[in-house]
């Protein structure tokens, strides 16, 4: 059953990639969100080609982290809080919700003191929601700066999640704009930055997501169904 919905989905993506009108060949790196479904449908979609799985929580990352048994690199796409910086580090590869110069600095010390150099993406709250975290777009240009002088952060793209409408295309507005601030921010002249992922679109909205733009989507629902809480 994931086997099948996986190839679903990729074949949305590559459809979705076929209707740009810009960069149809770019690659679209998929994350299986994997919150709330267990080790066993974790190995089912790695074993049928998932490479890159997502978390949103640390202490159930963790769990998973020490009994999965199998070669993946690991997204946190959920907020992460200071205090919690020292065990993201040692879990993930890439952290997509950094949002604060606070939390990056928690990021960067931890990531020093166990000697690694820690991919981040820095969240934007695009739409400005109460509910989600991210910096706001206005605001955006000094922390990517910041981050981008931290000796153990390396600053990889942006990350930002839309309002969940009842219509999702009202989404692609959001969506067009987010490409071009991610345009935008590829220009900016960084020491370190790698300015290579814009990290944006989920099941439901996952295909406008890469029509407008993104090259990294975080699909859970569409791949392992229904979450079992």
């Amino acid at each position: 059953m994931i086997s099948e919905k996986l190839r679903e989905v990729k074949d949305n993506i590559e459809a979705a990639k076929a209707k740009r009108s810009f960069d149809k060949a770019q690659e679209v790196l998929l994350i299986a969100v994997t919150k709330n479904h267990d080790i066993y449908a974790m190995r089912e979609a790695i074993d049928a080609g998932i490479t890159d799985i997502g978390e949103n929580r640390i202490q159930e990352a963790k769990e998973k982290f020490e009994t999965l048994d199998r070669d993946v690199t690991w997204h946190l796409i959920g907020h992460l809080q200071t205090n919690k910086a020292k065990q993201a580090v040692k879990i993930f590869d890439i952290i997509h919700s950094v949002d604060s110069l606070h939390l990056a600095e928690a990021v960067n010390n931890a990531a020093a003191n166990i000697g690694k150099i820690q991919k981040v993406l820095v969240q934007v709250n695009l739409a400005k929601e109460d509910s989600k975290s991210g910096i706001y777009a206005e605001d955006m240009e000094e922390l990517l700066y910041k981050v981008d002088e931290m000796p153990n952060l390396q600053l990889m793209g942006l990350m930002c999640i839309a309002p969940n409408y009842e219509d999702v295309e009202d989404c692609r507005p959001l969506f067009a704009k987010m490409h071009e601030i991610y345009n935008r921010v590829k220009e900016m002249d960084f020491q370190t930055a790698n300015i290579v992922y814009l990290s944006m679109g989920m099941t439901h909205d996952y295909q406008i997501a890469i029509e407008e733009g993104s090259n990294m989507v975080r699909v859970g629902t569409g791949i392992f169904g229904p979450r079992q809480y």
